[in-house]
């Protein structure tokens, strides 16, 4: 691909509207995590998620090590912590609430959380998309933090047009 073509990509994925996620695993009794824009649901039955994941990311490394993830789907009021987990580093969790639930973190305040096994793993370009088997879940309140045209932002209902 060109690198105008390649920039056009860019600018056309920016305009369509994603949640914004951190998934997250363990290391022995250190949590690591990630922000992602590119998750969707895969299967009711059995409940199942898609996340994609930088083939550079250090999380996937320990993705495919433990098998584990949390998708914490961050509430409106989260902007900082997409920011805080965009970046290299590790020291993500630093001053962040959460807790241990089913062998992963869950971060205090999102929107939805869930912890899945991973079931498999497969290539996509520059990213691995991993297919998780959801275990457990829970919603939280709110509205979610979206990304769009590469801000921050949230949902909103439409004025009844009828």
């Amino acid at each position: 691909m060109s690198t105008e073509s390649s920039q056009l990509f860019r600018d056309l994925m920016a305009s369509v509207c994603t949640p914004v996620s951190v998934v997250t695993t363990v290391d022995g009794d250190r949590p690591h995590g990630t922000t992602v824009s590119a998750f969707a649901s895969l299967s009711i039955d059995p409940p199942m998620v898609l996340v994609a994941l930088d083939r550079a990311s250090a999380l996937l490394a320990l993705v495919r090590e433990h098998r584990m993830l949390g998708l914490n789907i961050l509430s409106s009021e989260q902007a900082p912590l997409a920011a805080t987990f965009a970046r290299k580093g590790d020291d993500k969790f630093d001053g962040v609430e959460w807790t241990l639930r089913a062998g992963v973190p869950h971060i205090t305040g999102a929107a939805g959380w869930l912890a899945g096994e991973v079931s498999n793993l497969v290539a996509g370009g520059d990213h691995v998309v991993a297919l998780v088997r959801v275990l457990e879940l829970a919603t939280g309140d709110g509205p979610p933090l979206t990304y769009h045209n590469r801000t921050f932002g949230t949902h909103s209902v439409l004025a009844d047009r009828r």
